[in-house]
């Protein structure tokens, strides 16, 4: 068969309306592209641009709207026990097959299908190896086996989806498939009640096989696979069909029948015909929804915010070690007294406030470790001093209350790093959700004073530490700053963090039914900010309605 006739037949094809796949992403990407669709119910086909020129392992939400809830794909997913630590692992599915064989169409519709609210999608096209200066020239005369297991790197494969598994947040690469090399920016990615793993080579790798709860195949006629490689590189990569064509025969389809083809054996469901296939899909979204009501991720799980839970958790025991409590001064009672006062004014509110505010950050920065260091005075004369042991602090506000004590800190702790937490209830499931989280580079090597102006049940806490620990700060360097906490507050973070420092102005005993500090302070953010808190604002944890 001659070029010329190959390359004419297969041009007349791209003009014809074929039903081709039109994923939302390339054929191993992400679901990046996917936000703001219609509601519409489960598995109806749906067809988008195609669009691929790096590795995509975005994590902003929301990533796509189903007709019952929103599903995100950044954010620490809410069911850890009051031990703070995970329930289940995350239920793997993994996902196999030829080039443009329609993998992410597949992981698209089952996720849309599945519909629970967290959903990680990580693409194999992430981990090829960065190329050195001769590969790039045979990449470039489309002479590099793209296709063969040693263009990935199964290593930091294999550790990225065992971290992901346990609920750990990772780091991705983006590959740049125009420059054959990873780009400096690494995406953050969270776990998730699913993970979706695709790729050529998705069951290549025994360590990989070992990690994956459910196994699919998809099986795509290899002519279609063809055209839509060749309409993804012509219009995405600029490439000519003889390139193309030569690449294709020399190393991709050579590929697929001895390292991609012979791995079906090991898949748990094939699907023929790809995303079209819904009858194929329908099973597995059934056989997923059965495991994971048994990992107790939807219908049966119970989440550390279950409010009851934690108020009779810990009745009766000694507060723990962990806490600092303020000196109650006449000085310090008299500011308490003021903001208490449902009578004080917003104005004299806020001026105490921060007073108070100020004094409990110096008091929280006397915990930090420092070491002796010698300075010599303008005299001449040698001094014996201290300086913070670290290379720096971080301060972290729980929003939108935990937000007022930034200016304090600012003015204790010159040109100090700040990062924000904003974490809200879901009042259709019952849920608190992270919906915006922004945190400085290399937090994990920081001393991180975390601020919120009040806790009672210890439930946002809990979910900011768990986001803290998961950037990899050490559970020893997280200092938790309040103007007022509840014993259950104190206890519940104390019990699922021990090395947690908490340090407050002021414990009171009694928490309501409706879980608001008694006598408590009222709703802090509404009384600072001056306006009424919406029906469905998180005020820290003191707040969150349930």
């Amino acid at each position: 068969m001659s070029y010329f006739w190959l390359e004419k037949s297969i041009m007349c094809l791209l003009l014809v309306n074929l039903p081709v796949f039109h994923p939302s992403g390339s054929g191993d990407d992400s679901l990046d592209s996917l936000s703001s669709r219609v509601h519409r119910c489960p598995l109806t086909p749906s067809l988008s641009p195609r669009k691929r020129t790096t590795s995509q392992s975005k994590t902003e939400p929301p990533l796509l709207r189903t007709n019952k809830r929103t599903i995100y794909t950044a954010g620490r997913p809410p069911w850890y026990n009051v031990t703070g630590t995970t329930f289940k692992e995350a239920f793997v599915i993994g996902l196999c097959g030829g080039s443009a064989s329609g993998k992410t169409t597949v992981a698209n519709k089952i996720i849309e299908a599945l519909d629970v609210p967290w959903v990680v999608l990580l693409s194999m096209d992430s981990f090829y190896k960065v190329l050195n200066k001769e590969e790039q020239e045979l990449a470039a005369k489309n002479e590099y086996n793209f296709d063969h297991p040693d263009a990935f790197d199964f290593e930091l494969l294999v550790t990225v989806l065992r971290k992901l598994k346990k609920g750990k947040s990772i780091k991705v690469p983006v590959y740049d498939f125009t420059s054959h090399c990873r780009r400096k920016e690494w995406k953050t990615v969270y776990g998730a009640n699913v993970v979706i793993f695709e790729g050529i080579l998705a069951f290549a790798n025994k360590e990989l096989l070992k990690l994956l709860d459910m196994k699919v195949f998809v099986d795509t006629d290899s002519d279609i696979r063809l055209i839509r490689r060749l309409k993804r590189d012509i219009s995405q990569r600029g490439r000519d069909i003889s390139g193309i064509i030569k690449q294709y025969n020399k190393f991709v389809k050579p590929a697929f029948e001895q390292y991609i083809e012979p791995t079906v054996q090991v898949a748990d469901i094939v699907v023929p015909r790809g995303g079209e296939n819904f009858v194929a899909l329908d099973l597995i979204v059934q056989h997923v929804h059965s495991q994971l009501e048994k990992l107790l991720c939807i219908s049966e799980y119970v989440f550390v915010f279950n409010r009851s839970a934690l108020a009779s958790a810990h009745q009766g025991q000694p507060l723990p070690k962990t806490l600092s409590v303020m000196e109650s001064t006449p000085q310090v009672r008299g500011m308490h007294t003021i903001i208490r006062n449902k009578e004080t004014n917003r104005d004299e509110f806020i001026f105490y406030s921060k007073r108070l505010m100020r004094l409990l950050i110096e008091h929280a920065l006397s915990f930090l470790p420092l070491k002796p260091v010698s300075v010599e005075t303008p005299q001449g004369g040698i001094y014996d001093g201290k300086r913070l042991s670290g290379k720096r602090i971080t301060g972290v506000s729980i929003l939108r209350a935990g937000e007022t004590m930034e200016q304090a800190l600012m003015a204790v702790c010159k040109d100090i790093r700040l990062g924000k937490i904003l974490i809200q209830t879901n009042h259709d499931t019952g849920e608190p959700e992270l919906h915006y989280l922004r945190l400085p580079k290399d937090i994990s090597e920081d001393y991180v004073i975390l601020m919120d102006s009040t806790v009672s049940t210890g439930a946002a806490a809990l979910m900011a530490v768990r986001v803290l620990l998961d950037h990899d700060v050490a559970e020893d360097k997280i200092f938790l700053l309040s103007l007022l906490m509840a014993e259950m507050g104190v206890h519940s973070v104390a019990y699922a963090f021990p090395k947690v420092r908490i340090i407050t102005t002021a414990v009171d005993k009694e928490v309501n039914d409706q879980f608001h500090i008694i006598p408590g302070i009222g709703n802090f953010g509404d009384r600072y900010f001056g306006t009424d808190a919406p029906s469905d604002w998180c005020e820290s944890d003191e707040g969150m309605d349930f």
